[in-house]
């Protein structure tokens, strides 16, 4: 299992609340799409994606656009 994948960017098996953690700036994005740190912060992001029924790719893409905007690695 990868944490990080090689591109520094954020992986599918990272949970929620890891990621918010490591980049709080993706908070507002997981919000928006209907995902938290309280009762789903503890699924892995493609866990949760697929519980609710959202594109992982789309999701994935998002998270790292945000993080890349904020020039934190």
């Amino acid at each position: 299992m990868t944490s990080i994948a090689p591109s520094g960017s954020i992986d599918a098996t990272w949970t929620i609340s890891q990621t918010v953690t490591r980049f709080p700036v993706t908070l507002p994005l997981f919000s928006a799409v209907g995902l938290d740190t309280c009762c789903g912060g503890g699924h892995d992001i493609a866990e949760a994606a697929r519980r609710h029924e959202l594109d992982l790719d789309a999701l994935l893409q998002a998270l790292n656009a945000v993080v890349a905007s904020t020039g934190v690695e």
